[in-house]
């Protein structure tokens, strides 16, 4: 019989609501990077790898992070492409 680990009851927020509203509502593919990382935490704290369930759970924190800037910097960017293209074809269409 093994025995018990010591840190199998350390708290490691692992984010995992956070990764997916932010796939959900930011951005999906950095999203799903988050999710990976998120699921990863209790797992690794699970097995004993404390080190490495802080690393997941830094990842998740970052991509979920990572996903709310950039989501709603391409969503301004389509906009303005295609909202540049709707003034474009008005003037030509004249």
């Amino acid at each position: 019989m093994s025995a018990p680990n010591p840190h199998s009851n350390v708290y490691i927020p692992n984010h995992l609501v956070w990764a997916i509203l932010t796939t959900l509502f930011c951005c999906l593919p950095l999203g799903v990077v988050s999710i990976v990382y998120a699921a990863q935490v209790d797992g690794r704290r699970a097995a004993g790898d404390i080190a490495g369930a802080y690393a997941a759970s830094d990842k998740a924190r970052f991509w979920a992070i990572m996903s709310v800037i950039v989501g709603p910097i391409l969503l301004l960017l389509w906009f303005m492409l295609f909202g540049g293209m709707a003034i474009l074809g008005s003037i030509v269409g004249r």
